[in-house]
């Protein structure tokens, strides 16, 4: 009997927020093109022009994966206009977009856990969250201890380099532009909720 495929992509564990590389692949991206056939293309260049982090393929193309769930004007902005702070809040919602499992912890735990002032955030916070998720999916009941511990140790990684938590592991607000704001609510106004004091 096959085992039911998890809904869940759980890949964001090649690395962390990578905006460095997310950066140089932004600005590769040429207008009009589409990016099934700017990704195509990026790839076959290689990655001689990214930095070492980059330079292993499997990370790479989730970076490809995670740029291409931006709008256009919205990766236009990241490439052009954003400071290095919402460069990172742009590359969060990117990451959001691309791992429905992360988008689930921003808006489940994170928005929630912020809005009630709770702003301590565990690791044991991720296990039961993972753990509650993995009742009704399958595919996420299967997932190794080991495993579990390398996507709870990235993501948490990746909240730390977006700016959502501080060293000490506490919730910190995302201040977004207003026209990061409407550049977000233009394409998908419920992604505010992934920024702690944004989302309703």
């Amino acid at each position: 009997m096959m085992s039911t495929v998890s809904k869940y992509r759980m890949s964001f564990s090649v690395g962390g927020l990578m905006l460095n590389e997310s950066l140089v692949i932004a600005h590769a991206y040429q207008p009009g093109e589409s990016w099934a056939s700017a990704r195509e293309r990026l790839l076959a260049q290689g990655a001689s022009s990214l930095p070492k982090l980059a330079s292993q393929t499997r990370a790479l193309r989730e970076v490809y994966d995670r740029i291409g769930y931006l709008s256009d004007a919205e990766r236009q902005y990241l490439s052009d206009d954003a400071d290095r702070a919402e460069q990172q809040a742009m590359m969060w919602l990117a990451i959001c977009r691309t791992y429905r499992f992360v988008y689930e912890f921003a808006v489940e735990v994170i928005n929630e856990r912020y809005q009630s002032w709770r702003l301590d955030l565990g690791l044991e916070v991720f296990d039961r969250f993972l753990a509650e998720k993995a009742e009704r999916d399958p595919g996420l009941a299967e997932l190794s201890p080991s495993t579990c511990a390398k996507l709870r140790q990235v993501l948490f990684r990746i909240l730390r380099e977006s700016g959502l938590i501080s060293v000490e592991g506490r919730i910190q607000p995302i201040w977004l532009s207003g026209r990061m704001k409407r550049l977000i609510e233009e394409n998908s106004p419920a992604d505010l909720q992934i920024f702690p004091g944004n989302g309703g």
